[in-house]
């Protein structure tokens, strides 16, 4: 086990000239490449903690949906929870991670775009997101009016999401989002949605917790 893990990072120095790039497999390759150490989008796992040990059983099987270079899945392991695929669509950060977290042998870092999942249906218990999908929604344009690039990007990874999730399953979406901007991309037959808001006195963020029907639909 890594007995030094990295602190969590609040360096800005690797920023996009304009946010869409957000949305870019290229410039987190880049980002990455020249970013050190980690760092964590909106939450700690310090802060998330009591909302996961509310949602998330020790032996889920999770996978960290665009886990970029945060702690989040670190600190997940050192507290119990060892079933943990990684997927980022970035080499750099996969390969990055893959050396950092060595001694945590029961995790996994796969290179993959959270569009296409390659994962079975069904073969997920939860699927954590902390600020991916935020990323891909990151565009010049009305916030109200997305266009329908955006929108079918969202849907593809939300679909998949659904596919790969076993019955019973649970979809857990960290983000700054209100629920009138990201409520709607959730809405699938066979899902319950509920919100909570995550305020510790500062700005306000959202987890979006959609629980799949135990039983299939149609």
């Amino acid at each position: 086990m890594n007995s030094n893990p990295p602190k969590a990072s609040t360096d800005l120095h690797v920023l996009p000239k304009k946010n869409a790039e957000y949305g870019t497999r290229e410039y987190w390759q880049q980002r990455y490449a020249q970013e050190e150490g980690s760092f964590d989008w909106f939450k700690t796992y310090a802060d998330l903690k009591p909302l996961l040990h509310q949602h998330v059983p020790r032996d889920a099987r999770i996978v960290m949906l665009g886990c970029g270079n945060s702690t989040l899945s670190g600190d997940m392991y050192e507290d119990g929870f060892r079933r943990i695929v990684n997927v980022d669509y970035s080499d750099v950060v996969i390969a990055q991670m893959r050396q950092r977290y060595q001694g945590m042998s029961d995790m996994a870092w796969e290179v993959m775009d959270v569009r296409e999942l390659a994962l079975s249906d069904g073969s997920v218990d939860v699927a954590l997101d902390k600020g991916t999908l935020d990323a891909l929604m990151c565009e010049q344009g009305d916030v109200w009016e997305p266009s329908p690039e955006l929108c079918e990007n969202i849907r593809r990874v939300v679909d998949e999401v659904d596919r790969v999730l076993a019955p019973g399953g649970k979809f857990i979406w960290i983000t700054f989002g209100q629920p009138h901007f990201r409520r709607r991309h959730l809405e699938r037959a066979g899902w319950s949605v509920a919100v909570e808001r995550l305020n510790d006195g500062g700005f306000d963020y959202f987890a979006y917790i959609a629980s799949k029907s135990q039983t299939r639909e149609g």
